[in-house]
């Protein structure tokens, strides 16, 4: 590990002519704001040993990342019985997607597509009020990263509850199908607010050390989720964590990851580091270009893949 800060300020310096391309999310019109040349990489060994460069330590949006922890939240709730609602299999569809909805009876692929993340979000809801459930999301997030400045970004949400019309289609869709528990505004409002979670590279990367060290905080000495469900939600990241654009990722990077169309990526090592890194031009699958790009060359400097060196 000792060479990973050479490493990691490498990947800066050979992707920094690059910075800018892809598209930022403009269909969100908070996040077509931000500065396409942003770039930030933090990783953290299960050591505890920080190795960072570029705007690690500024806060994004991290949208979809979010839906690791709401996931992980629900599983601690409501166990296996969470697969009832929501399938564990890739989607080969976007991530918005009402068509497939439909034909599979309103229980969505994955719970990392939208209409997935919403079933989750309907399961966290279960016994709370929104501001009761977005609040237990917020906290985990801050218990996960040690942090208790990590918030949502109010502008963020209120742009998504504004735009959201697709995702408002998916939930009465599912509710239809008899498929959601509570009024699609409850459901959704919990939705918008967890996916405007602002957090920096560094708060994020801690996030995920749990997944990285086999369900426990190797900072804190917290144990999360058992060793059996650290590995599974991983599993799930690597088949799904990406939309559609999910096994080029695996195929290229070779590690657990989730994106979000803030331009952040989340990625696992399992047993060596948590990484993420933020640059927020997406590809045509709606996962960050460069940072799809500075996660492949991480994984082979590091040979960090899961399928072997």
């Amino acid at each position: 590990m000792a060479d990973l800060q050479a490493i990691v300020d490498e990947i800066h310096e050979k992707l920094t002519p690059r910075l800018g391309e892809g598209k930022v999310a403009d269909y969100i019109p908070q996040l077509a704001r931000i500065d396409p040349k942003k770039f930030g990489l933090a990783v953290i060994g299960v050591d505890g040993e920080v190795y960072k460069t570029g705007d690690c330590d500024e806060p994004f949006s991290i949208q979809s990342i979010s839906k690791v922890f709401t996931l992980t939240l629900a599983l601690g709730k409501h166990g296996e019985t969470t697969w009832n609602r929501v399938g564990r299999e890739p989607s080969g569809s976007a991530f918005n997607s009402i068509v497939q909805l439909e034909h599979e009876g309103g229980k969505p692929r994955n719970p990392f597509i939208n209409a997935g993340a919403i079933a989750i979000s309907d399961l966290v809801l279960a016994g709370h009020t929104p501001r009761e459930a977005i609040g237990e999301i917020v906290r985990f997030v801050q218990y996960l990263a040690d942090d208790e400045a990590i918030a949502i970004d109010p502008a963020v949400a209120k742009s998504e509850q504004a735009t959201g019309y697709r995702n408002f289609a998916l939930a009465n869709f599912m509710r239809s199908f008899g498929k959601l528990d509570h009024p699609v505004e409850h459901v959704l409002g919990v939705y918008f607010h967890h996916c405007a979670l602002a957090m920096t590279c560094t708060q994020l990367a801690r996030s995920g050390l749990f997944l990285a060290a086999a369900g426990s905080n190797p900072l804190t000495g917290h144990t999360v989720v058992s060793k059996q469900r650290a590995r599974r939600i991983n599993a799930l990241m690597l088949t799904c964590g990406h939309y559609d654009g999910s096994g080029d990722f695996a195929y290229r990077v070779g590690l657990p990851g989730k994106s979000g169309v803030g331009g952040g990526i989340l990625a696992v090592a399992p047993g060596k580091a948590s990484v993420a890194v933020w640059s927020p031009g997406l590809n045509h699958n709606g996962n960050s270009l460069i940072g799809s790009l500075a996660l492949e060359m991480l994984a082979a400097k590091t040979g960090w893949s899961v399928f072997g060196h």
